[in-house]
């Protein structure tokens, strides 16, 4: 189970979704804008969680493959976590434009990952558990405001053979909703992944909602699709919740993207 490009994604038909395929995996560049840290503060700083779009200097960051797992049309909303095991995670992600460092309205930034087991839903069995599958697990999105930011929460991700902890990300515009709470239509301007600090991610592997998680563990700087890159790469900005692990972590970033 990777996001090799040259995977083939399984033959099982997800539920209720259509798959899409794999994407090339080019290096077309967005823009993100900030800086990205690990920080494991027992108080979250106020700061750490309020993205500052005007006053960033804009950094080039790459795509990076959407790999095979994705699926079209899923729910927009703020909570995606469902009934999974893990401890929380609480998104702040900026959206603005590349040339203007303005932030985007209404640009819908969808995202999905694996749960404690390193299974995604639509494809459970792929990292050898087996577990209730609905299809709609850890995935959504929702719609930024007029500052740009959209807040998603949902748990800490784990991991599958071959790829270190990371989320899928894409940043939509001019999608309509649909009656059912999904999405169509639109133009994708962004596609890539979010990392974790390392240390971050060994402390929540002891835990034991993700020790029984005993596929081996790619580190960040095993990873085959992260490049070291920082902020530009997709890293996260980590807060901590409380002060233990198990309270959970803020990650924030801010994402610039070009628009077409």
């Amino acid at each position: 189970m990777t996001d090799n490009p040259n995977t083939t994604p399984s033959a099982r038909t997800p539920i209720g979704r259509r798959t899409v395929l794999l994407a090339t995996g080019a290096t077309a560049a967005t823009l993100a804008v900030g800086t990205a840290a690990a920080t494991d503060t027992s108080m979250p700083d106020a700061t750490a969680t309020a993205p500052v779009a005007a006053a960033a200097v804009c950094t080039l960051t790459k795509e990076l493959t959407e790999g095979p797992y994705y699926l079209d049309g899923q729910y927009v909303r703020s909570d995606i976590s469902e009934d999974k095991t893990g401890i929380p995670l609480n998104l702040t992600l900026t959206v603005v434009d590349d040339d203007t460092c303005v932030p985007l309205n209404k640009a819908l930034v969808e995202i999905w990952h694996c749960d404690a087991l390193g299974e995604y839903s639509g494809f459970v069995g792929e990292n050898g558990h087996d577990e209730p599958d609905n299809g709609t697990f850890l995935r959504g999105g929702v719609l930024t405001g007029s500052n740009g930011v959209a807040k998603i929460t949902t748990v800490y991700p784990g991991w599958y053979r071959g790829r270190c902890v990371h989320i899928h990300i894409k940043v939509h515009t001019d999608v309509t909703l649909t009656p059912d709470g999904s999405f169509t239509g639109g133009e994708e301007l962004h596609t890539g992944q979010l990392f974790f600090s390392e240390t971050i991610t060994a402390k929540v592997a002891r835990l034991s909602q993700y020790a029984v998680n005993t596929v081996p563990r790619t580190t960040l700087a095993q990873d085959s699709i992260y490049d070291e890159g920082g902020a530009a790469s997709g890293l996260l900005t980590l807060t901590a919740l409380g002060s233990t692990t198990s309270a959970g972590y803020a990650g924030t970033l801010t994402l610039g993207v070009e628009q077409g």
